[in-house]
């Protein structure tokens, strides 16, 4: 079954917002896993607005299940505190310093030199290495040819899609998905996964490894509760139509 790792990002921009510390962040996380997530996936960003890189630290001491630490490789900051943290995963994103949010996946082709030499800095750390990928067959391969051991295939192009034709929306993720296991490559999920697309991915894409799910999780708890919310993201992954 598909792993749900919770993204808590969100839970520190709250945190962040009246300063403090409530919610408390560290328990926020075990709380989730108590819940029945089987990760915990944080963004740091330069700038610290929400999840700081103390928080990282501080995670990696408390968490029991999985840890994904998602970022631009590209900051020396962020490769630094990977190898010191030494998560479980490490997810490569190709953001820039200042934007809002994640909206595509390498060129794993272009970047082939620069990503297979930040794909061996991590795994020679221990590190599982997963490249964030838009569901196109080429830059599979790409990525591939860097070495990582997984991908994360960027699926907002799935969820804006979705409601309109879902058989469409899907087929590029299930090309792509069927393309990486056929290299050897393990599949993760993320990006606008919510209570209402989750499941149709789940059951198009079975051998998914997992999937990072936060801000539509972290949103939904605001109506269903905390622990309501996981065990019904974690519901949507079963393979049984929903």
């Amino acid at each position: 079954m598909t792993r749900l790792s919770v993204n808590i990002n969100k839970i520190a921009t709250l945190r962040n917002s009246r300063g403090g510390n409530n919610p408390d962040l560290i328990k926020t996380a075990l709380d989730i896993e108590a819940f029945g997530a089987e990760g915990i996936t944080v963004h740091p960003r330069p700038d610290e607005r929400h999840i700081r890189y103390a928080d990282v630290r501080a995670l990696k001491k408390a968490i029991r299940t999985e840890f994904n630490i998602e970022g631009n490789c590209r900051e020396e900051k962020f490769i630094e505190l990977v190898l010191e943290v030494k998560p479980a995963q490490v997810t490569l994103v190709p953001d820039t310093g200042q934007q809002l949010t994640s909206d595509h996946g390498w060129d794993t082709v272009q970047h082939k030199s620069y990503l297979s030499e930040m794909i061996a800095l991590f795994k020679n750390a221990g590190i599982r290495t997963s490249i964030f990928c838009d569901p196109d067959l080429h830059m599979v391969e790409g990525a591939k040819a860097t070495g990582t051991d997984r991908i994360e295939l960027y699926t907002e192009g799935y969820a804006k899609q979705f409601n309109q034709d879902p058989m469409k929306a899907i087929k590029p993720y299930v090309d792509a998905a069927g393309r990486a296991r056929e290299l050897g490559m393990g599949i993760n999920a993320g990006h606008d996964l919510d209570l209402h697309n989750l499941n149709f991915l789940a059951q198009n894409i079975p051998y998914l490894d997992e999937v990072s799910i936060g801000h539509a999780l972290i949103s939904d708890a605001l109506y269903y509760g905390l622990e309501n919310t996981v065990q019904m993201y974690k519901r949507k992954l079963d393979l049984k139509p929903s």
